[in-house]
């Protein structure tokens, strides 16, 4: 599956949680949520994975995760905050940015439609 098939697989399935869980719980929720529909559906999905920062010859482990990545291509960036704003923006194309991923939704959960709430983010850098 191509980056863009994934990514629309995993928003209909972030929509499926969303109509369920409806808007106002913590980004926690919402991840343990996804991250089950989106192994339920046959795709692979790891959760919590560590992203370590290498500059030159050292490795940093600073603790940076990615919320979720789908297929080794995806990075699902979740949130559920009053609105999305630059820095996490800036927080999903560092993940991408450090493990060379092309394709990333950053989704907020806290929307009454949650289609307002869902930003695709392309590295560029690539």
């Amino acid at each position: 599956m191509t980056e863009n098939e994934i990514a629309n697989k995993v928003i209909g399935l972030a929509i499926e949680v969303h109509s369920a869980l409806g808007p106002g719980l913590l980004e926690n929720a919402y991840q343990e949520c996804l991250f089950y529909k989106i192994g339920k559906s046959g795709l692979k999905v790891e959760k919590e994975k560590p992203m370590p920062l290498i500059f030159e010859e050292v490795k940093l482990e600073c603790g940076y995760r990615i919320d979720l990545l789908v297929e080794n291509k995806l990075v699902i960036e979740i949130k559920s905050v009053e609105a999305l704003n630059d820095i996490h923006l800036a927080q999903t194309l560092t993940y991408m940015k450090l493990g060379n991923y092309k394709l990333g939704l950053l989704i907020n959960f806290n929307v009454s439609l949650l289609k307002n709430g869902i930003k695709r983010v392309i590295n560029g850098t690539m």
